[in-house]
């Protein structure tokens, strides 16, 4: 069914199926953000899964050309998979061909569910800042785990203070004004580093003002003076968030802006009822230091026996070899990131 065909006790059981299993509460995995995609889609619907008089799951979905399917807002999630008791486990291309799609793929699927572990390719980890115990004990844990980074923020972020002016951070902004300026930044950060540029299509811009409208997304700013110096775009479900759209002013770029911003983020999620921020993988490498434990995703397809999946397989198989090599490897990453950054100043030269 389509998201916004679903009743007031349809997603009520969402969200009561959220709370039976490890990291299903992720905002991914919420109802709103997949009723939020399904405003500003077309393409978006839900498999409901019952049991007798009872829901037993929900799989929200993007049904593409040619029957390929893929997870809701994906390229854009950072966790993924069907929302179900952790026990729960259903014959995936049955699931499949009850949603007429002949192939689902999927880049960061919960690990640990039943269902789709014989089609994983891949698996690796996404990190996890842990605030259960407040924001002092995340931060000795932070100072001993990476001293030399603890060290580096606290005397950047003082540095920032004695050049630009004192420091505030606003943990919630409601201001469309500084929700325009993030996107402006991320917008600049991905030409610059030759990266695709996601708030150039529209719908993305949509749903994320409508996000930040609603109270599902969280924007947090960090001022110095009455300098907006970095931001950060997060979504929100109860005590978890999951980190999105950081970005930062490049004038202040000396400072570390990024760095100060998610040590901030940090406290100003602790003092505000969230215990957990899931920080999405990536080649990050400051992310070791900030991680009190990971959730374990996997990569991989169920593929149902037809011409669609056989060309789906032909067209993405090679790329996603290629990217995994380069996340998994640094060394490999770094050279890929110099390849993308000057590629993307050649272009601006050429433009």
């Amino acid at each position: 069914m389509r998201p916004l065909d679903l009743g007031e006790t349809e997603v009520k059981r969402w969200r009561d199926l959220q709370l039976t299993g490890p990291d299903l509460m992720n905002p991914f995995l919420a109802p709103e953000f997949t009723l939020g995609v399904g405003l500003f889609r077309d393409d978006v619907r839900v498999a409901v899964v019952e049991d007798g008089p009872d829901v037993a799951a929900f799989l929200p979905f993007q049904r593409g050309p040619l029957g390929t399917g893929h997870p809701v807002g994906f390229g854009l999630t950072d966790l993924q998979g069907i929302v179900a008791p952790p026990d729960l486990d259903l014959d995936a291309r049955a699931l499949l061909r009850a949603c007429r799609i002949g192939v689902w793929d999927f880049d960061h699927l919960l690990a640990s569910q039943v269902m789709f572990r014989p089609f994983h390719t891949v698996r690796r980890v996404e990190p996890v800042m842990e605030l259960g115990e407040g924001f002092e004990a995340f931060e000795a844990h932070l100072r001993k785990a990476a001293p030399k980074t603890h060290k580096t923020i606290r005397y950047k972020e003082r540095k920032l203070g004695r050049d630009v002016g004192e420091l505030r951070y606003e943990f919630e902004s409601r201001e469309t004004a500084d929700l325009k300026r993030l996107m402006d930044w991320k917008s600049e950060q991905y030409n610059r580093t030759g990266r695709t540029d996601r708030f150039a299509r529209p719908w993305i811009v949509r749903l994320v003002r409508h996000l930040h409208e609603t109270g599902f997304g969280v924007l947090s700013v960090l001022w110095a003076g009455d300098e907006p110096v970095s931001a950060h775009f997060g979504l929100r479900n109860g005590p978890v968030m999951a980190g999105w759209f950081p970005a930062y002013d490049t004038r202040f770029g000396k400072y570390s802006p990024g760095m100060i911003g998610h040590l901030l983020l940090a406290r100003g999620c602790a003092g505000n009822g969230v215990t957990e921020i899931a920080m999405g993988r990536g080649g990050k490498e400051f992310k070791e230091g900030f991680k009190g434990r990971e959730i374990p995703i996997a990569e991989g397809r169920v593929a149902r026996p037809t011409p669609a999946a056989a060309l789906h397989w032909a067209r993405t198989a090679p790329l996603n070899r290629a990217r995994g090599a380069v996340l998994d490897n640094p060394a490999l990453y770094r050279k890929a990131d110099r390849v993308l950054k000057t590629y993307a100043r050649l272009r601006r030269r050429a433009s």
